[in-house]
């Protein structure tokens, strides 16, 4: 969790209109390349994530693997329109914003016709797989990083281990440094994840669709989830390269940010 308000910068806004949800507000900033025409790496945070808890990390390595980059604000999260109180979200609310808000994200931004590579963790991780599965055309490739593509005990625990530490105080008000509504924000991802409904919750039957290269990347120590989502993830989609980050918890980003960065800069220069 970033402890200094002062990293919490944040983006422009635009205005996007999906099913159901009608008209949204999505937070979001495109970072530029000295090649026009560089490739389009999208960063999916996750589930309490928001465009400023990247601290600055996708710009620092769009900047040295020179590519451009869209770094933005899920609906509910940051300064986007927050999640009404009363709103409860479904189990398929990852596969939601695959379908459709992504896409009108990208068509909002003039980027409909690119074809980028998705960068994602954590919930983003499952959000880049599921918009690979729905749009295998519209993608180049995919990093997930500590992706989840079924529930495990574990996972669960450590989100209810979360509830309790937000009523307590203190991540509320952390979380209110980077979220117009933190609520909108951790209620969301909170109440749909320890739902009856989600306990069934499982996306492998969809990954068999991704047509583009995978890169599946997790820490050895990730609180929230075991290295069977990823090893998961290379069953269905042979080739797909598994790394394993030694002493390493849920977020490589902020704990190996160098390590992670190099991995991905390998990767895209053999892609």
């Amino acid at each position: 969790m970033p402890a200094d308000p002062s990293s919490a910068e944040s983006g422009e806004c635009v205005c996007i209109d999906v099913p159901r949800r009608g008209a949204l507000r999505i937070e979001y900033r495109l970072i530029e390349a000295d090649a026009p025409d560089a490739p389009l790496v999208v960063f999916l945070h996750e589930g309490l994530g928001s465009l400023a808890m990247w601290r600055g990390w996708p710009e620092a390595f769009c900047r040295r693997a020179g590519v451009r980059g869209l770094v933005y604000s899920r609906y509910g999260y940051g300064r986007s329109t927050p999640r009404p109180a009363a709103e409860r979200w479904d189990p398929d609310y990852m596969q939601e914003h695959a379908r459709d808000h992504l896409p009108a994200l990208l068509a909002a931004l003039g980027l409909e016709d690119e074809r980028p590579v998705l960068f994602g963790h954590s919930d983003g991780g499952t959000i880049a797989l599921l918009y690979a599965a729905e749009h295998p055309d519209r993608v180049r490739a995919i990093a997930v990083v500590a992706p989840h593509i079924f529930v495990e005990p574990g996972t669960l625990q450590a989100i209810a281990e979360a509830r309790e530490r937000y009523l307590r105080p203190g991540l509320r008000e952390r979380l209110a440094r980077y979220h117009d509504d933190p609520d909108s924000a951790f209620w969301a991802w909170n109440d749909a994840w320890l739902s009856p409904a989600f306990a069934q919750w499982d996306i492998r039957d969809r990954l068999p669709r991704i047509a583009c290269p995978v890169l599946a990347i997790q820490g050895d120590r990730d609180e929230y989830a075991s290295l069977e989502q990823i090893h998961g993830i290379a069953r269905v989609l042979p080739g797909t390269p598994c790394v394993v980050l030694p002493d390493c918890g849920h977020s490589p980003h902020r704990e190996q940010p160098e390590r992670l960065e190099r991995r991905l800069m390998e990767w895209l220069a053999a892609l």
